[in-house]
């Protein structure tokens, strides 16, 4: 093995011995860059190249710690910008390498970064390489600035968090607003947290400011009426005037890209045609061990099935006690990752899921007869939106603390009704993503007849 050089092993001990803020500070500029006295005192102004024989070439980033919630959502959106009339080249970068067998469409591709993991705590660390916090973020953030700089995207759509997990998009977004040729855009799930913790963590990170100096747009993926984010959340002026609502994502418009593989893989589960369908998933499964376990156990009632997806981050041990009691009931089927989860919601006659972002807009846009059991910590994202819904009679809620085989066992003896989602909610958001670039990028350049 060849051995470092006096000068790269003093670099390396230098990296591992600091303190990863400090590090991170130092290699990526997060503490100075933004902030106040730092900060730019003006806005740049989106002046695209025009070329009107070249692609519209769009970036979406997600940064994918915690399960597989935003990559399924970028991937929703890039595959609706990919069957508009937009002629683009998409490039989705992410934090994730499971999900990789999703349908891609044509005209998009994907880009893993090595993976970090966020733990109950919110903590962040390298997921699987042995190398420092410091590290990782700084090898994301080179890997992100020198694809992002080489691909020259025409639109970058960052999913949720506005400088990227522990600020590694700040050099990104400097270059790009050097550059003044990338309109940029920031989309935030319906619900982030509860208010007091959403307040907390934008000043922290100096989010409104990020969004008036470096963001040309903010989109939301939800509804006002049923969670007004400007109003809970007391965003500045100047981010409330770049805010679009743009609707739910109609998880029925990705059953258009679903592969002959995908439709083949809920063949091969053999359920039976006349039992009812009860769904139980619990998102990429980190922290969904309880209700797993709790549904495993629960007696279902007659000429009914049971299907557990328990998520390809469920921990091994826990898997194999959940299919130990699978192996024991002829009514329960046990699967740990399906390719595309909205083909068994689709089938299901009720639904039993943690309340993430996706499984509630495919809840939503099915109109599944539900019951949410929330996620509670980090964030009480979950939650908040979960009862938010249930106020408007959509779906119903259980908290974790009163979860229990009875809890549910009630709940599923409970008459048939199905909500009328559709009526009462904006579910359009996949259809105004095409039709807000067209209006205010595309025009620019070349695309396909339909706008």
């Amino acid at each position: 093995m060849n051995k470092l050089s006096p000068r790269l092993r003093h670099q390396r001990e230098k990296m591992r011995s600091t303190h990863p803020s400090d590090r991170i500070a130092r290699s990526l500029g997060q503490s100075t860059r933004f902030g106040q006295e730092q900060l730019p005192s003006r806005s740049y102004q989106f002046q695209p190249a025009t070329n009107p024989n070249r692609k519209l070439r769009i970036a979406l980033y997600s940064h994918d710690t915690m399960g597989l919630g935003h990559k399924r959502r970028n991937l929703s959106i890039a595959q609706a910008l990919g069957a508009s009339a937009l002629d683009a080249d998409i490039l989705m970068i992410s934090g994730m390498s499971e999900a990789n067998d999703l349908s891609m469409s044509p005209g998009v591709d994907s880009l893993t970064l090595p993976a970090l993991y966020k733990n109950s705590d919110g903590e962040y660390k390298s997921r699987r390489l042995d190398i420092s916090l410091a590290e990782i973020i700084n090898l994301r953030s080179q890997v992100i600035q020198t694809t992002l700089a080489t691909f020259g995207p025409d639109v970058l759509i960052v999913d949720n968090v506005a400088r990227g997990a522990m600020g590694e998009l700040d050099a990104t977004l400097e270059y790009l607003r050097d550059r003044q040729q990338t309109y940029c855009i920031l989309g935030l799930r319906d619900v982030l947290d509860e208010p007091s913790a959403v307040r907390r963590d934008w000043q922290h990170h100096h989010n409104d400011r990020v969004i008036r100096e470096y963001y040309d747009a903010v989109w939301v993926y939800g509804d006002r009426s049923a969670y007004d984010l400007s109003q809970e959340y007391d965003f500045a002026p100047e981010t409330n005037a770049k805010l679009h609502y743009l609707g739910y994502l109609d998880r029925t418009e990705c059953l258009k890209f679903v592969d002959e593989a995908s439709k083949r893989a809920i063949d091969s589960l053999n359920l039976p045609s006349s039992a009812r369908l009860i769904l139980c998933a619990v998102g990429g499964g980190q922290d969904g061990a309880e209700l797993a376990e709790v549904f495993a156990r629960t007696e279902f009632p007659a000429d009914t099935h049971g299907i557990l997806l328990t998520g390809p981050f469920m921990p091994q041990q826990v898997r194999q006690r959940l299919q130990q009691q699978a192996d024991e009931r002829s009514d329960l089927s046990l699967l740990e990752y399906f390719p595309e989860p909205t083909l068994l919601i689709e089938r299901a006659d009720r639904v039993i899921a943690m309340g993430g972002y996706n499984t509630t807009c495919e809840i939503l846009s099915f109109q599944k007869q539900a019951v949410i059991v929330p996620r509670i910590k980090p964030r009480q994202e979950q939650l908040v939106r979960a009862e938010r819904l249930q106020a408007m009679g959509l779906l119903d809620v259980l908290h974790p603390d009163r979860l229990s085989v009875e809890t549910l066992n009630e709940w599923l003896r409970q008459p048939d009704k199905p909500p009328a989602s559709r009526d009462r909610l904006d579910l359009n958001g996949l259809t105004r993503i095409p039709q807000f670039l067209a209006v205010n990028v595309a025009p620019r350049f070349h695309t396909k007849s339909g706008y």
